[in-house]
């Protein structure tokens, strides 16, 4: 056992808080656990907590170093949250999502141990092809794990909100923004109004003031989570209008009290992420809504006389 798996206490977990006494027996079970906890949790071990619900699939092949690096944290600190869930140091964490994980398919680990291998190998210098092949296999590994991921319930759910609300709000900022104008871009196919807040020249106030109790707010938002995102969620729950989060994990800030959340997680190549698994996830959602209003081909069509 290395220093850094050294046990502590049983009975208190860092910083002085309660640790768990029996150590969770499935890598689903320790992220129920972590959900729950979550707020009980200091800083730093909220930060590894957010790492382990977004990245639970790459857990299996992480070293201690590189969950430190990624949550801008010691080491130290990864093993005191192992402790703090009941367990002797990281290791026997990691054991869980190994044992999870190993039978299943799994692109983001073998994506991840590519670009460790070509950073580490400094000696020779990527082409400009081996990078774009990086960068597609990053997207094809958000799209995998979407696919293998999606909540089936959460998804009826999500529908369902979308089909029996009066008017629709979409919002999104910074990388986020493309996604939303295109999800309105598709749901204005249908009868429904639909409206892109895009809080041109700081009006996104004045954008959420006619939000009601029977309309949706469709927010999407990946950490560290638009301040204008949660701001207009906030309007939208004051209002007792219903909210669709599209975001990266259940201990997201937006999560909390919405009324359904599609979770998502996209590949990244060189610290960019792709949109392209969140961009699937909109177009699947507008899909499943344009079969359940038993939409007509013609009417998704775009009007004749116009071209792209």
């Amino acid at each position: 056992m290395s220093s850094l798996d050294q046990p502590g206490s049983p009975d208190t977990g860092a910083d002085g808080a309660t640790a768990v006494t029996a150590a969770p027996e499935t890598a689903d079970a320790l992220l129920k656990l972590i959900t729950a906890e979550y707020e009980s949790l200091p800083r730093q071990l909220k930060r590894i907590a957010s790492y382990m619900s977004q990245q639970s699939d790459r857990i299996m092949v992480d070293r201690i170093s590189d969950i430190a690096r990624e949550c801008e944290v010691h080491p130290s600190a990864i093993v005191r949250f192992s402790q703090r869930f009941g367990f002797s140091g990281f290791s026997e964490m990691q054991a869980l999502f190994r044992e999870a994980y190993t039978h299943k398919a799994t692109p983001v680990q073998n994506y991840q141990q590519r670009i460790r291998s070509m950073i580490a190998n400094k000696s020779q210098k990527a082409s400009v092809g081996d990078l774009a092949r990086e960068c597609v296999n990053a997207t094809l590994s958000g799209l995998e794990r979407l696919a293998l991921e999606l909540d089936d319930e959460a998804f009826e759910n999500a529908v369902d909100l979308v089909v029996n609300a009066d008017n629709i709000y979409v919002v999104g900022v910074r990388r986020s923004f493309a996604v939303a104008d295109y999800l309105v871009y598709n749901l204005q196919h249908t009868n429904k109004r639909i409206h892109l807040i895009s809080g041109l020249g700081g009006s996104y106030r004045e954008q959420m003031r006619s939000v009601r109790a029977n309309d949706l707010v469709i927010a999407i938002s990946f950490t560290p989570y638009g301040k204008e995102t949660q701001h207009c969620l906030r309007i939208a729950q004051h209002h007792q209008a219903k909210t669709l989060i599209i975001t990266d994990s259940n201990l997201s800030p937006l999560a909390k009290r919405a009324n359904a959340v599609l979770l998502v997680n996209e590949g990244s190549s060189f610290a960019f992420r792709s949109l392209s698994a969140t961009l699937c996830l909109c177009q699947a959602l507008f899909i499943a809504v344009a079969y359940r209003l038993e939409l007509k081909v013609d009417e998704i069509s775009e009007q004749a006389g116009f071209e792209d």
